[in-house]
């Protein structure tokens, strides 16, 4: 099979079920929407189980409901109920909520379908979902499911599968209308009508010449505006957007965003399209790569599922290592105190400002490393940009440290005297200018190491400034004071 060419035609949902009504407060509309739907289907599942009858609350909720809506419901549920709850669907319907589940909860459902439900849900998939579901299911899980598809659809998944972990050909559609470059715009538009009902998208159209390799795009709106006769090819859009199969899905997905494409071509490395990334994958992309750099930054493993239906123990579990990584780190605090003991000894209103000078300089430089990871993600900082960085978060820390140190020499000054509110007040400029400057430097040098930047960033810079802050705060005492 051409790389290209379509898959046969399979069970799509010809029906799609749109919200109610859109409003400014759709997301609250939602959530109570959700809490409704926990509760009557919560009470539907108690009478299967013990009463093996179906209570009229639930199957009529799961009618009126949109799919996003109720997938959220399931999400929330332990997989006993979900399984349940999900059997109570139609067929169309039940197609278009499990498309909507993260993986780890499509796994749990496929988990509890009896033969032939599981074997018609996985074939009406489309290739690149089931691709991305089987690539973090469980080999059991796994071979069953390729075993069930017909021999098309399974070698469409193999060669997604095949693909890098977190590449783009693991999120790409294969199922693509690519058009010869030398036809007229109404034989392209009968290409598209032969075989656009099996394509997940026909709004950009690749044009390839004899050998499948791209030449261009053209947009199928303008196919529909413009003469019949026209040729295909004074439409293209040459050197268009495109990428690798190889690279990186986040990659992809932030020039999709930078150049606000619906679609971008895949390739393979002689460059024939294989494939379309498209906007509703790319977003995915990019809520999953957000979250796991959130909770990286916040010091915590990234977690799959829905936060309400995760455990306790699960929760903290992702937690506890980097609490103790940091928990060990922060001894260098520890250990700078002791070193310091006489000269607190001496001066021992300096220790009332110990919160405030090592708060200062934690929240300056994760501010920086923040704003420094974030500018990575999206392209707008570069490795080699490195010293321009610290050139930039340098000033930035010691204007803050400037406007830090006003207010806290007037608070020095009435609480312990003006010789140590002059302390703090130059300890301040000086920790914010060191602490902005680590903060926008760690994430590049990271990223240079082939280290996650987002590891290195919020917790790790607030403990390594809280222990430098303490040499800078006490170093500079024992010079202005001369203890």
């Amino acid at each position: 099979m051409s790389n290209i060419d379509l898959v046969e035609p399979r069970h799509v949902p010809t029906e799609t079920v749109v919200p109610e009504q859109v409003s400014p407060q759709r997301s609250a509309v939602e959530d109570h929407a959700v809490t409704e739907a926990l509760a009557i289907l919560s009470e539907s599942v108690r009478d299967i189980v013990e009463t093996h009858r179906v209570a009229c609350g639930g199957p009529d909720w799961l009618e009126n409901r949109p799919p996003h809506v109720i997938a959220d419901a399931l999400a929330r549920m332990d997989a006993v109920q979900a399984g349940v709850v999900f059997r109570l669907l139609d067929k169309e319907r039940a197609l278009s909520v499990f498309e909507e589940l993260e993986p780890i909860d499509q796994q749990q459902i496929l988990q509890g379908l009896r033969e032939k439900s599981f074997r018609d849900l996985v074939e009406a998939m489309d290739p690149d979902d089931r691709a991305r579901m089987l690539h973090e299911a469980p080999a059991k899980v796994a071979k069953k499911v390729l075993a069930g598809l017909s021999p098309r659809e399974r070698r469409m998944t193999a060669t997604l599968l095949g693909y890098p972990e977190d590449s783009v050909g693991l999120y790409m559609t294969p199922e693509v209308v690519a058009l010869p470059d030398n036809l007229t715009v109404a034989q392209a538009l009968g290409v598209v009508r032969a075989k656009g009902a099996n394509a997940e998208t026909v709004y950009t159209l690749p044009v390839v010449d004899r050998g499948r390799r791209l030449t261009g795009i053209v947009e199928l709106r303008e196919l529909v505006l413009h003469e019949p006769d026209a040729m295909v090819a004074e439409l293209v859009v040459t050197e268009p957007p495109f990428v690798r199969a190889t690279d990186s899905a986040e990659k992809a997905a932030r020039l999709m965003s930078s150049t606000n494409l619906i679609n971008l071509v895949v390739v393979d490395s002689e460059d024939r399209v294989v494939g379309l990334l498209t906007i509703d994958d790319a977003m995915e992309v990019l809520e999953a790569a957000d979250s796991e750099d959130v909770a990286k930054q916040a010091g915590s493993a990234p977690w799959e599922g829905h936060y309400m239906a995760a455990k306790v123990f699960q929760l903290a579990r992702y937690r506890a290592l980097w609490l103790m990584l940091l928990l060990f780190a922060a001894t260098l605090t520890v250990s700078v105190t002791d070193m310091f003991a006489t000269t607190l000894e001496q001066a021992a209103s300096l220790a009332l400002f110990i919160p405030l000078l090592i708060g200062a300089g934690g929240n300056a430089g994760a501010q920086a490393a923040t704003a420094c990871v974030r500018a990575l993600a999206v392209g707008e900082v570069r490795v080699s940009d490195l010293f321009k960085v610290i050139w930039r978060e340098c000033r930035v820390g010691l204007v803050l440290g400037a406007m830090l140190a006003a207010a806290g020499l007037l608070i020095g000054t009435v609480f312990v005297g003006p010789k140590i509110a002059i302390v703090v007040s130059i300890t301040l400029v000086i920790i914010c200018g060191w602490a902005a400057t680590i903060g926008g430097t760690m994430p590049l040098v990271a990223k240079r190491f082939r280290i996650d930047p987002a590891v290195v960033s919020a917790p790790m810079v607030t403990t390594l400034v809280d222990a430098t802050g303490l040499i800078i705060y006490f170093t500079t005492a024992k010079l202005v004071l001369g203890i």
